[in-house]
């Protein structure tokens, strides 16, 4: 007999669940990557609705509540849709910092339904994810959204499905502890290490230098990978200054290895979920779920802050203080669909500091289901 349950979660609506005594369908090795089937969790179209804190219950409404077939199904602390059989594997890069932690609670309740998200930690940023999806070593990436903007204008063949972290990005401008160096200003023309041209740390080389009135034409770059080369290139005197976020690099200016000399926040929401169009044509079933899942682990996160802030300290080695700095600040979207309005700001703005160097129309780069 299944047991109808369903809990509110701060700033989502009417989330439907189900919780079945039988046992769901995992993942398998050499999951299929053919299109899935829906295997549903119970046949009665019996439904419970969250309002509040209270539980109102209705007959006959089922899959009507949502645009898609399907129920949904209690796995863990996070839900999942209905099993997919065969299984479906999506390869997923993302960054190893903490705004991924919601991401990585929904892989377990998401594998016992059939759907196995291969998490693949990319510390190199978004431009060595941009080229994993133009490479298809990757399926899905959690990306910088003016990086992989950047990268769609010249051919990326991927789609936008939704905006993951809604908040902006703030930057962190970095130098060496033995530097001179005091502030921003005193970086004009000097050498910026970027992990990688068109990554997030050398397009918002460009904001910065644009914010302070620098000539766009005299920056200097130099490549050095993620940030473990950050470190070994300023050990080595062969950059000037490096610009990452600010909480995760952290425990590096604690251990006074690096100074931060400023911040510069982008004007827009920093994180987007980029699925190559070959997998939406295939899996678009699955994409929709694995996001369905995540915006409830990550309301489920930013709802207990004590919590995820103390995971935070014990994985990332921010201090209490900074953890709960930072996720105060965070917001996470989830939800499918992007704001196109957003995207041409940002495609203006990269336009301006010469990241692009012709008008773009965002219409096409955005998932829109058939």
């Amino acid at each position: 007999v299944s047991l109808l349950r369903c809990q509110a979660h701060q700033n989502l609506l009417c989330q439907t669940t189900l919780w079945e005594s039988a046992s769901t369908a995992g993942c398998t090795a050499g999951a299929s990557s053919s299109a899935p089937g829906l295997r549903p969790a119970m046949e009665s179209p019996t439904a419970a609705i969250a309002i509040g804190n209270g539980l109102v219950f209705a007959a006959g409404l089922g899959a009507a509540l949502f645009k898609r077939a399907g129920t949904w199904r209690g796995a863990g602390d996070c839900w999942c849709p209905v099993t997919f059989d065969p299984p479906v594997t999506l390869r997923v890069g993302g960054v190893p910092e903490h705004f991924n932690e919601p991401f990585k609670d929904a892989i377990a309740p998401l594998a016992k339904c059939g759907l196995c998200i291969e998490w693949v930690s990319q510390p190199g940023g978004t431009g060595v994810m941009t080229k994993g999806l133009r490479e298809a070593t990757l399926d899905v990436a959690i990306v910088l959204t003016e990086g992989i903007l950047a990268d769609m204008a010249k051919g990326n063949p991927s789609l936008l499905v939704s905006q993951y972290v809604q908040s902006p990005l703030q930057w962190g401008v970095h130098v060496a502890t033995g530097s001179s160096y005091q502030s921003i200003g005193e970086l004009r023309g000097r050498r910026f290490g970027i992990s990688r041209y068109g990554s997030g740390s050398h397009l918002m080389a460009y904001l910065l230098a644009k914010e302070h009135g620098w000539d766009l034409t005299n920056l200097r770059f130099v490549v050095v990978g993620g940030i473990d080369k950050a470190r070994e290139a300023f050990a080595a005197h062969e950059i000037d200054g490096f610009m990452w976020e600010e909480y995760t690099t952290k425990p590096l200016v604690y251990s006074g290895e690096w100074r931060c000399v400023g911040t510069c926040t982008t004007p827009w929401p920093c994180f987007a979920v980029a699925v190559r169009s070959a997998v939406l044509d295939e899996h678009a079933d699955a994409v929709r779920a694995m996001m369905d899942a995540v915006r409830v682990c990550a309301s489920q996160f930013k709802a207990k802050p004590e919590q995820s802030a103390h995971r935070v300290v014990d994985t990332f080695g921010l201090k209490l203080g900074d953890a709960r700095s930072w996720l105060a600040m965070t917001e996470w979207s989830c939800t499918m669909g992007m704001d196109e309005k957003m995207l041409r700001n940002c495609v203006s703005i990269l336009r301006h500091v010469g990241v692009l160097t012709a008008d773009v129309d965002v219409h096409p780069f955005i998932y829109v289901p058939s």
